[in-house]
């Protein structure tokens, strides 16, 4: 058998090949996809953010467990800082879910954000696209927290769960407006820590701010590595589903991510044709000496890489 068939017979390793050759900006894989796109979208897509240290992975790891208790095939993508020197994930998030590798209904991808911004990886829609054609049932997208920049998940996810931790310091900071508005659920995770309570009156204030929404996210205090109330934290996460296919909210924001998706194709193809004309033309050398020099100035540096496609 081929890949491609290997891969709609659930074959793990076929599942991975096909990952890594998109990490590896490998065209075949680009292909098998367009090919295999027709078996998509029978995976539901919950991204997992929140501030660093906040026990993301540990949480992902139990919510993956009680999802298998139900008969549910999971697939989960870690995106990591990348490691200047290798350009490999660094944080490890397999380490920490070492059991679930062992597990046939669980698929684990550490993948390195090689560069983005957005705390996620160039090749994170490309994967989840593998894994839904592989047959999983959900998809974790567990993200590096960096702060602001998360809200890229939202691009890709489904539903997006927000986990917080007891004091952080500045909690008020750690909430800010734009990371609050990006969350349908909020997990409290170490609950069993002082500090909790306030944490899940300071969110629920900032929740009270926005009354004009239809759907209020809920609140849930968690301790994932005393495996508590996780079962009610899925709860809230298939409410929410729930929600987004009643209402048909779950169509309209996936077709907002497949215009995002489609918006930020274009936008890399683009740039990586101009910036390798450009370079082997020296051009862009030239040109920064030239603004360097004060002979010219960076908005028509600007307008002379771009006639490179006119």
């Amino acid at each position: 058998m081929n890949i491609e068939e290997r891969l709609l017979n659930g074959d793990k390793r076929a599942c991975a090949r096909l990952i890594t050759m998109l990490e590896n900006n490998d065209e075949e894989a680009i292909e098998i996809i367009k090919k295999l796109y027709k078996h998509t979208g029978g995976a539901y897509v919950i991204g997992i953010t929140g501030p660093p240290g906040s026990g993301k992975s540990t949480l992902t790891d139990k919510l993956t467990k009680e999802l298998r208790k139900k008969g549910k095939k999971v697939g989960i993508i870690a995106i990591d800082p990348t490691s200047p020197f290798s350009g490999g994930a660094i944080l490890g998030d397999r380490i920490r879910m070492n059991d679930l590798a062992l597990d046939d209904g669980v698929f684990m991808r550490s993948m390195g954000t090689r560069g983005s911004l957005g705390g996620m990886s160039k090749a994170t829609w490309g994967a989840a696209k593998v894994l839904d054609i592989y047959g999983v049932d959900y998809i974790f997208i567990e993200t590096v927290g960096v702060g602001q920049s998360e809200v890229d998940i939202v691009k890709t996810a489904d539903t997006v769960l927000m986990v917080m931790v007891p004091n952080l310091g500045d909690d008020i900071q750690a909430i800010k407006a734009g990371i609050m508005e990006i969350a349908d659920v909020f997990a409290i995770n170490k609950a069993d820590l002082s500090g909790a309570d306030k944490t899940q009156i300071e969110i629920e204030m900032n929740l009270d701010l926005n009354e004009s929404k239809d759907y209020r996210p809920p609140v849930v205090k968690v301790s994932a590595s005393k495996n508590e109330n996780i079962d009610k934290l899925i709860e809230k996460l298939m409410a929410h589903r729930n929600y987004l296919e009643e209402t048909e909210e779950l169509i309209e924001r996936r077709k907002r991510n497949t215009k995002l998706e489609i918006v930020k194709l274009v936008e890399e193809e683009l740039m990586g044709l101009i910036m390798d004309k450009a370079l082997e033309e020296n051009l862009l050398d030239n040109l920064t000496q030239e603004i360097i020099l004060k002979g010219l100035d960076p908005y028509t540096a600007k307008d002379k890489i771009l006639e490179i496609i006119k």
